[in-house]
């Protein structure tokens, strides 16, 4: 893993861990949490640069944040940006281990 460029890591927040993102690792792809301003060229090199893998594409997600009820009272969940890397062929990145 390359150390790279610090901004990098203001753009990949933290990797999503759930079944739906666990099953799409089988077929070369990884889900992350990114940052709301982020592009699909600065997600692309981001991932590039801090796990050294080559990325084939970059598909993002806005996901609006609900209104949730706890003990009576209304809240809002975050907004949450998401996107999806498609690795190239034989390139992996294994998101238990982390940074």
């Amino acid at each position: 893993m390359s150390t790279g460029d610090p901004r990098h890591y203001d753009v990949i927040i933290a990797p999503v861990i759930t079944e739906k993102a666990t099953m799409a690792s089988e077929h070369g792809k990884v889900v992350f949490k990114v940052a709301k301003h982020a592009t699909k060229p600065q997600i692309k090199e981001a991932v590039e640069k801090l796990f050294d893998v080559k990325v084939k594409s970059v598909n993002t997600l806005n996901r609006r944040g609900k209104v949730k009820l706890f003990r009576g009272v209304a809240g809002q969940k975050s907004d949450v940006k998401r996107a999806i890397v498609t690795l190239e062929e034989g390139h992996t990145i294994d998101v238990t281990t982390g940074l």
